[in-house]
């Protein structure tokens, strides 16, 4: 029989969020049932469908996203409620041997709990590194950041497998959350690179400016889109009004985003498309001249790879972000980095410079691709998800993996 899975998602309903979707199908093309569980959201409001083989069930969610400590609570509190309801439905139709939980919230865990005493394994598949992520938002140690710690270290404690997305991360598994590094497998969240690629440019979506400079991502706080605002700003006084910057993608911080660029009066240079369909998504990245990646200068995103990074790098972009050590770590020479110090003038300057620079960024694009199709692309993870789930499955011992990589693994 096929080893059965459920996992579990809160933050994005699948299969929108493409890391979730791309291990979701690795696992099932690999011969695992696989079930999804995550939140309804707007152009996601089925509650039980089939995509390729994997069910999917969404939950109820508030209507409001959370952008508080206690918005968060009430949403996570929700969201936590149908997990459990929802689970065992799913248990007693469906079965599973693993659960997935897939952070933020490092609340899932709950969930396992009673399943592990039936002999259910869990796998704690790390996206974010939340005391860290706490810190960005409110940058206060109080009761809401000792509790994201506490969340992190039961998590870590009962997992039986952790997935990290680099080794930043990994690190962290094995020091603060004291996991075996055995057990602690780096799947990387590439693109998919046969669906992730470039089409046709449209110059409609310059606005009838010379160049355009994109960006793809969750609106919220650490993402530093506040940062590429006053960046906008600093380019118009210097007097340069033919670039125009897109930004794609829905989040908390996206109405707010919205006034700022009325209140700086950028209307005529900036625009927040909200979330957008994926064909669009790929058009207006492939028309850019630039990406970039403001995500500001804190110790989240010096340990966190981005996929937008990855992203742009796939579809032959140079990027322009802060010199963070994950972001270095992904891009190399296909990017350059902007001082963390002299954020907003250095960023812009160097931005300027690729603008005006054609060469320079046709070769950094080349640079950057190449660099997804021999490292980074998701084809090079789907090894190292499948070796997690046969050592969560008894499938590989500890002993086995002193002496063995991970690609003799992947084809046991």
């Amino acid at each position: 029989m096929k080893p059965k899975i459920l996992i579990i998602v809160e933050n994005l309903p699948v299969p929108f969020d493409t890391r979730v979707w791309k291990e979701a199908c690795a696992l099932y093309r690999n011969g695992y049932d696989v079930t999804v569980l995550c939140p309804r959201a707007k152009n996601y409001e089925c509650g039980r469908e089939v995509i390729d083989g994997i069910h999917i069930y969404r939950h109820p969610m508030p209507k409001a996203e959370g952008n508080s400590p206690l918005g968060y609570l009430r949403e996570y509190g929700c969201a936590l409620f149908w997990e459990f309801i929802y689970a065992w439905w799913i248990y007693f139709q469906r079965g599973f041997q693993i659960i997935q939980g897939c952070n933020p919230p490092d609340n899932i865990f709950l969930v396992a709990l009673l399943f592990k005493l039936l002999g259910v394994k869990y796998i704690f598949d790390q996206h974010d590194a939340n005391p860290e992520l706490y810190l960005s938002k409110y940058e206060k140690r109080g009761f809401f950041y000792k509790l994201q710690c506490w969340l992190e270290a039961l998590t870590y404690r009962s997992s039986d497998v952790v997935i990290a997305t680099n080794n930043s991360y990994k690190q962290i598994a094995i020091m603060r959350g004291r996991r075996d590094s055995a057990r602690v497998f780096v799947v990387r969240n590439g693109p998919d690179l046969s669906t992730f690629k470039p089409v046709p440019s449209n110059p409609a979506l310059k606005y009838g400016k010379r160049w355009l400079v994109a960006y793809v991502g969750t609106m919220s706080v650490q993402e530093g889109l506040d940062i590429l605002l006053e960046i906008a700003l600093y380019i118009k006084i210097l007097g340069h009004r033919d670039i125009h910057f897109s930004c794609i993608g829905g989040g908390p911080g996206l109405p707010a985003l919205r006034r700022m660029v009325q209140e700086k009066q950028l209307d005529d240079m900036v625009n927040f498309t909200g979330r957008v369909p994926f064909e669009q998504l790929l058009e207006t990245l492939s028309t850019a001249d630039i990406c970039v990646n403001p995500d500001k200068p804190c110790e989240m995103n010096e340990i966190s790879t981005m996929i937008k990074t990855m992203e742009y790098m796939a579809l032959s972009k140079p990027i322009v972000q802060f010199d963070l050590k994950e972001g270095r770590a992904s891009a190399g020479e296909a990017s350059l980095y902007a001082d963390k110090t002299n954020q907003v003038p250095d960023f812009a300057a160097k931005l300027l410079w690729l603008l005006q620079n054609p060469l320079e960024r046709e070769r950094m694009g080349a640079i950057g691709r190449n660099r997804v199709e021999r490292e980074l692309a998701w084809e090079y993870s789907v090894g190292k998800l499948l070796a997690a789930y046969r050592m969560a499955l008894g499938e590989v011992s500890i002993d086995s993996m002193s002496t063995s990589t991970i690609s003799d693994i992947a084809r046991l």
